[in-house]
């Protein structure tokens, strides 16, 4: 196995398209066919299903992509970084993501992209799930940081971590001293939430529903960062990822159970769309971040 089979099948693995991954390779399509069958000899696996009209990766072959994809990008970086300085590096990058990100792990994740690439362009939209996807689809964003598709079939997903959503409360709320919560305890309990149209907030309402709880909702409001500061201010509770809330001796975080909401966000960018080689380093910033928050 040689570097070039690795790359011949990323280029493949992004466009779904022998005719245009070929085209991108600059090598014809019965040599990139002929790499590809060599790699999967080897590896005494199909790749790509190519029975049909489309081409689809097998489960091997999305194995394969989801481990060799940080090896290339790390590649690609160190080959850049030995051709121009990091000052020289252009380019620019549309992330969208959810309100819960862009409270802290985002602004984080920019940060260390701009300290390394200060040339660098980035334009981040907070928006909600649904228009995230639409905003992919439509080639308005270059990758989010967000939830899985409900019928994502042209968008990646890539799990980065599960994540509990948490009680947070002010110091004088009734429940500050508590070490858990049930969710069935919220019942007519004062609260802020995201909107209906969130996912998060769906998935709170199908955990309200399972425990058989009524929360009175008294003010929606679609960012979370407003949301924690109306707590801190009055004597309403909200749910929100321990991640979202930084340390602060006048709120308090309480895990929740029967049932414990949990989400998993993941990175999503369009199948076929290209990545340069800033936008991938960009993406192993948020995996590295990922790992620290989970």
């Amino acid at each position: 196995m040689e570097l070039r089979h690795l790359r011949y099948f990323d280029a493949i693995a992004e466009t779904l398209n022998f005719t245009r991954a070929a085209e991108r390779l600059h090598v014809t399509q019965s040599t990139l066919s002929h790499q590809i069958k060599q790699l999967e000899d080897e590896l005494g696996t199909p790749l790509f299903d190519r029975s049909g009209k489309q081409v689809r990766m097998t489960e091997a072959g999305e194995i394969l992509r989801s481990h060799m994809t940080p090896a290339l990008e790390q590649i690609d970086l160190g080959l850049q970084a030995l051709r121009a300085p990091a000052e020289a590096v252009m380019g620019s990058i549309r992330l969208g993501t959810t309100s819960s990100f862009n409270t802290r792990m985002v602004p984080q994740c920019v940060a260390t992209l701009l300290n390394h690439y200060p040339s660098v362009q980035v334009n981040v939209e907070e928006l909600a799930a649904g228009r995230i996807l639409q905003r992919l689809r439509s080639g308005h964003l270059d990758i989010a940081v967000s939830y899985p598709p409900g019928d994502g079939g042209d968008l990646w997903f890539e799990p980065l971590y599960n994540e509990e959503l948490r009680l947070v409360v002010g110091v004088n709320h009734p429940l500050a001293r508590r070490r858990r919560v049930r969710m069935v305890e919220l019942h007519n309990v004062r609260m802020v939430l995201l909107p209906a149209q969130f996912l998060t907030r769906k998935l709170l309402d199908d955990c309200f529903l399972a425990a058989r709880a009524k929360p009175l909702v008294i003010a929606q409001l679609n960012s979370v960062a407003p949301m924690i500061e109306l707590i801190r201010q009055t004597d309403l509770a909200g749910i929100i990822t321990e991640t979202a809330v930084s340390q602060s001796a006048d709120l308090r975080v309480i895990p929740l159970e029967d049932p414990t909401p949990i989400r998993t966000p993941g990175l999503l960018w369009q199948k076929g769309a290209t990545r340069s080689p800033v936008l991938k380093h960009f993406a192993e910033i948020i995996r590295r971040a990922a790992g620290t928050a989970a």
